[in-house]
């Protein structure tokens, strides 16, 4: 018979050890890294949904769009309301979002012979979350749009992707997809159409919504982006959303119904999204980044004429430097940022890169050649604080292939400069979103100050400037 005072000792030692495991768990599950889901979008305007991209400026939403789901994703996050698109064009942008380099040092380099070999090895966004924890599984799909160079999304570091999609997949500027066929059309003859799937969006979700389900399942961390080929043109819709539109009041700025149902099938891949998140319970460790690769189109060929600019109160449009070309819808929702917050603080799709790298518990040393830096700060103070980068300033610039342009951010000035033109203008965004008041004129010093930084930037990072047909 075993004495009371050892059976004591048995069950202390038992519960004990009980007690240690069960401590251990959640103090594992506790450290358990983040996921990351990164939504973004083609072509969509700052104004391109119905919630506020500026809760403080009434004008920063579409009058003729309806976004439920981007709306509920706005309350359940942050919204950067100076956020930007690295660059006014999508290849340039999705290579900037994959690296935190500014396309300065990569699209618009003069080494425009090499730069692609040297690309492949530069450090990514899934690269960098394997470094971190070799347990992260990270997926691209959607458009891709590796242009010029081919690299795939696997030579990049991605387990799985779409492989090499661009523009076209989806219903794109040259073909219609319908069936197993590819019909060639002329712009604004063959398209809008009806499609069971729009621009491949139900497909894509549901690829993602698997992955999603299958990690959690597996107990891995993970990191997906979500590359929408919406709402680039060409036009497809659901025939349920154009038959809403139809029947709406339209816009002033917003008034083309296939346009409003193509963003509205967007807006329902969305939703579905986070219902599977929601559904999954993994809300408390998940971020979701949702942004577009640049501003939206200045027009479309189709609908009636342009009176009220299409991104108002912005200027410009896609391939501008001037707002309309590069602020964006910009939204963070997860762990720590508070719901229906909002920050001024200017941000870039370049600060993607370092900010997961931050929130993943990555303890090893960034490239100092990279551009953009952690937002950590900002998501976890209610908005507040400042990001730390290799410049003060936010530089835009575009080169080669293109007419060279740039701007530059300091505070709430910004220079654009037109390198043909050898012109400068400069704004006061704090004062004049609609960049309409050139204080080029009144303020020739800080012209000439923001324009030797710039130039600085630019060829510390061996940027074409001019083009060769200019030079």
């Amino acid at each position: 018979m075993i004495p009371n005072f050892i059976k004591i000792h048995i069950w202390k030692k038992i519960f004990f050890l009980i007690a240690f495991v069960c401590f251990f768990k959640g103090f594992t599950q506790k450290q358990k890294r983040p996921n990351f889901i990164v939504i973004l979008t083609d072509d969509q305007s700052w104004v391109g949904t119905s919630f506020l991209a500026d809760p403080k400026d009434n004008r920063s939403k579409s009058d003729f769009y309806e976004t439920p789901n981007m709306e509920r994703l706005a309350s359940m996050g942050m919204r950067l309301t100076n956020g930007y698109a690295p660059a006014p064009y999508c290849s340039p942008t999705r290579k900037s979002i994959l690296t935190g380099l500014t396309p300065a040092k990569h699209e618009y380099q003069k080494d425009r012979d090499n730069w692609t070999k040297v690309f492949r090895k530069e450090m990514t966004i899934p690269k960098i979350l394997k470094l971190a924890d070799e347990n992260y599984v990270t997926a691209h799909f959607g458009k891709w749009d590796a242009r010029y160079d081919q690299y795939t999304p696997e030579e990049m570091g991605y387990d799985f992707s779409d492989g090499l999609t661009g523009n076209n997949t989806g219903g794109g500027k040259s073909i219609i997809e319908i069936g197993n066929q590819e019909i060639p059309f002329a712009m604004g003859k063959e398209w809008p159409a009806i499609y069971d799937d729009p621009k491949l969006i139900f497909d894509l979700t549901t690829r993602s919504n698997d992955f999603i389900e299958e990690q959690t399942k597996n107990n891995k961390p993970f990191f997906i982006q979500i590359s929408h080929y919406a709402v680039h043109l060409a036009i497809t819709h659901s025939k349920k959303s154009i038959d809403k539109y139809n029947n709406l009041k339209k816009g002033e700025k917003h008034f083309v119904p296939e346009f409003a149902a193509m963003t509205e099938d967007m807006d329902e891949g969305i939703g579905m999204i986070l219902d599977k998140v929601d559904a999954l319970g993994i809300l408390d460790n998940t971020y979701i980044i949702f942004l577009s690769d640049n501003g939206g189109r200045s027009s479309i060929p189709i609908g009636k004429k342009q009176i009220t600019p299409r991104n108002f109160p912005l200027r410009g449009g896609k391939g501008s430097m001037y707002e309309g070309g590069i602020r964006v819808p910009f939204v963070v929702v997860g762990p720590g940022v508070n719901k229906g917050s909002f920050s001024d603080v200017p941000i870039t799709g370049l600060d993607i890169l370092p900010t997961l790298a931050d929130l993943s518990g990555f303890n090893g040393v960034l490239p100092e050649k990279i551009d953009g830096g952690s937002i950590k700060e900002i998501l976890h103070n209610n908005g507040k604080g400042k990001v730390k980068r290799n410049s003060p300033y936010l530089i835009f610039h575009q080169a080669a292939n293109r007419k060279p342009k740039s701007a530059i951010r300091s505070g709430n000035f910004k220079l654009v400069k037109h390198w043909d033109e050898k012109m400068y203008e400069l704004f006061d965004l704090s004062k004049d979103i609609e960049e309409k008041n050139d204080l080029s004129n009144k303020l020739p010093e800080m012209v000439q100050e923001l324009d030797k930084e710039l130039i600085s930037f630019l060829y510390d990072a061996n940027a074409e400037i001019i083009q060769n047909s200019k030079k």
